[in-house]
């Protein structure tokens, strides 16, 4: 593997490990950050992954910068480790809270007890966190879950809102417009500024999404009167 470095400000570069989104990318995205964070130590201001890239953010001359990422990455093995941490999020799958859950049961030609069975038989890496803080951009989703985003995007998306696109899938932390197609909600806090780190989820993270009854997602402290 050659890493191809693109400049992207004066201070922040650009390195591409991969062309396509794959799950097989993240040991190797786990891999590159932990060589850059050591190879840069106090130089580093941000490093930021993506689903195929890395963005690194630093305060020395730019060619000394890339000279070091150069160094860094040179023989790099993927990362076999653990990885990230495990989460289990529970999920109310219901069409009062996830309006697009009938839509893709019949346009999959499934049942919406199928389409559930499919989105929570699966652990789905973090690829990246963006579009909001705490945003977790995860997948990838059974292909027949595939389903492009809504022509028209919501004005407003219920905080927990979990949705599908492409063969993306995320949870909405807060409130905000979005364009997802929407199958159910989590009364989990993806966001909390009380917690270390902020944000529930972190790339390399695996996640897991547990149906949940009505019941058990109020007593989780889910609210069902949002609208979606």
């Amino acid at each position: 593997m050659k890493p191809r470095i693109e400049v992207v400000a004066i201070d922040s570069l650009m390195v591409r490990l991969f062309d396509s989104i794959d799950e097989g990318n993240m040991p190797w995205m786990l891999a590159a950050s932990q060589h850059l964070h050591a190879a840069f130590g106090k130089h580093l201001l941000d490093l930021v992954p993506s689903y195929t890239t890395l963005m690194v953010q630093f305060d020395l001359p730019p060619a000394e910068a890339r000279a070091l990422i150069i160094r860094a990455l040179e023989g790099l093995q993927p990362d076999t480790g653990s990885g990230g941490r495990r989460h289990e999020i529970p999920v109310w799958y219901d069409a009062s809270v996830g309006p697009e859950l009938p839509v893709l049961a019949a346009r999959s030609g499934l049942s919406e007890a199928e389409v559930v069975r499919l989105h929570s038989e699966r652990e789905y890496p973090v690829f990246a966190l963006g579009f909001a803080p705490g945003f977790g951009f995860m997948g990838l989703v059974d292909e027949r879950l595939a389903s492009p985003r809504l022509s028209t995007p919501r004005k407003r998306v219920a905080a927990g809102s979990v949705g599908i696109a492409e063969r993306q899938t995320a949870a909405y932390p807060a409130v905000s417009p979005g364009g997802w197609n929407l199958i159910g909600r989590t009364p989990v806090r993806l966001f909390d500024r009380e917690r270390e780190g902020y944000s529930l989820l972190q790339p390399g993270d695996r996640v897991r999404f547990v149906p949940v009854s009505r019941s058990e997602f109020v007593a989780l402290g889910g609210d069902v009167e949002a609208q979606a």
